[in-house]
């Protein structure tokens, strides 16, 4: 199992030696705390990359190891949040970087001035992702049967785009709770971007095996998404960019090597509820995001139900796995 990890150990040592670098033993340990906050904010984004990244063939497979690791740890965690506040501050990426470098507070006030619409986009890709799941009509196996399995699910499961149409009717009612059309347009942006790469994908993929740039292209948006909560609340305990770029990249990196190791041990396919945990956590965190809009939620929260609800999974999955193997 550890030969999974190597590689993420030789970029932890190395960002840790950086941090004490940068700003002794407090910098090291914020940026320990930093990759503990992204590895329990994204765990079940693992079993999803996993799910996808099984579908997807060998050639992408490698390319997404070896280009999505960089993309996730520099590309996501350090230019993204870049963007962002180049993009609603009015100013140039560079100008940022100054700001960032130089001035923290204003880097953080401008980031979080935009945090709502932030999370009007990514809960609602997650949402989609989460009700894509939920309202499989083909789906085999059923982990909580008193809601996936009742006739109610069922029915809902048979009408044509529920999911969309349960989406236009959340972001219908943020809208109106709201009152701002920028948020409305940042969750209906989310929710056209979930569409359209679905739609490209089911276009050029054949039988079980997912177009490989679609596929890459959707895991890269799905841990962008997963990525917006943890580089915002990594504030809270830096306001160093780069110490918040090491911290949340090592956890980004776990988080890669945990997908690595459950495709090729076929995880998903021995403990056979931990896709449906992860995704019920996706759901979880797509509705605190939209809670974040009203009232803070703490990310200890959030981490803690995700990880709890893949834990109680994975643990149900082993009870199944040990009765079919007595039986």
């Amino acid at each position: 199992m550890l030969k999974y990890f190597y590689s993420s150990f030789v970029i932890t040592f190395i960002g840790l030696g950086i941090a004490f670098y940068l700003g002794s033993w407090e910098a090291l340990y914020i940026t320990a705390l930093l990759a503990i906050l992204e590895v329990s904010l994204s765990f079940d984004n693992a079993v999803v990359n996993a799910k996808v990244l099984d579908t997807m063939e060998p050639i992408w497979q490698k390319r997404f190891i070896i280009f999505g690791i960089p993309i996730a740890v520099f590309g996501m965690r350090f230019i993204f949040p870049l963007v962002i506040v180049s993009i609603f501050g009015g100013i140039g990426v560079y100008e940022t970087l100054d700001i960032a470098i130089n001035d923290p507070e204003k880097y953080h006030n401008i980031l979080k001035s935009s945090e709502h619409l932030i999370f009007a986009f990514g809960g609602a890709f997650l949402l989609m992702v989460f009700l894509d799941f939920f309202f499989e009509d083909e789906k085999e196996i059923k982990w909580i049967k008193l809601i996936e399995g009742s006739r109610v699910v069922g029915g809902f499961s048979k009408v044509t785009n529920i999911e969309l149409i349960l989406a236009m009717v959340v972001g219908l009612t943020i809208s109106h709770l709201t009152g701002d059309y920028k948020i409305s347009l940042a969750f209906f942006y989310g929710v056209l971007l979930h569409s359209i790469l679905n739609s490209i994908d089911d276009f050029f993929s054949t039988e079980t095996v997912k177009n490989g740039l679609i596929g890459f292209i959707y895991l890269e948006v799905l841990d962008a998404s997963f990525s917006f909560d943890g580089v915002i609340g990594a504030f809270a305990l830096s306001s160093n960019i780069f110490i918040i770029m090491i911290g949340l990249g090592i956890g980004a990196m776990f988080v890669r090597s945990l997908t690595i190791y459950f495709v090729e041990k076929k995880t998903l396919s021995e403990f056979v509820y931990l896709e449906h945990g992860a995704h019920y956590a996706i759901g979880v965190l797509a509705l605190i995001m939209f809670l974040k809009m009203f009232m803070h939620v703490s990310e200890i929260i959030t981490g803690t139900i995700g990880v709890g609800l893949i834990a109680i999974a994975f643990w149900h999955s082993k009870i199944e796995r040990n009765r079919e193997i007595k039986n």
